[in-house]
């Protein structure tokens, strides 16, 4: 799994000009689902999320996480975070995991924050959606499953 996450003030999704869902201040969550992902990995990867310090203290040094500054977190879907664009002039998306799989672990991955205690709000899976956000900072952040070393290593 992979996540870009933007510290934000404010975020909407909208589809078709309709609001979808919104939060405040919080996290946006752009969240793409790789073909060996699972829901272990749906959820290491929302644990981490929801304990990184990635919010100002009194002091103002990024020392609180999400779920102590009780902020929201709005996740949408994007496979195109799994763009390899190495050949040629358009991205493949062929690393990305196909949609039976990569719904069933979006809505784990969800389900996984929200029981950290975040409020959580959704776009639409494999819809088309205008996202508009206001980024603090700006602050954002890449996060990559693989790339963390948290994944559980085989049995030998």
């Amino acid at each position: 799994m992979r996540a870009l996450l933007q510290r934000v003030s404010r975020a909407e999704v909208r589809i078709d000009g309709e609001p979808v869902a919104s939060i405040g201040p919080g996290l946006l969550i752009l969240l793409g689902v790789g073909p060996t992902d699972d829901e272990t990995v749906a959820s290491g990867l929302a644990a981490k999320i929801a304990g990184l310090r990635l919010f100002a203290d009194a002091a103002g040094l990024t020392n609180l996480s999400l779920t102590e500054v009780g902020g929201a977190a709005l996740v949408v879907s994007q496979f195109t975070l799994y763009a390899d664009s190495r050949k040629g002039r358009r991205p493949s998306f062929i690393r990305a995991a196909g949609p039976v799989i990569g719904e069933r672990l979006y809505e784990a991955f969800c389900e996984a924050l929200a029981a950290a205690g975040i409020s959580v709000a959704r776009g639409r899976f494999g819809a088309e959606m205008a996202v508009e956000l206001v980024n603090e900072g700006p602050f954002t952040i890449w996060l990559d499953w693989d790339e963390l070393g948290l994944r559980p290593r085989p049995a030998t």
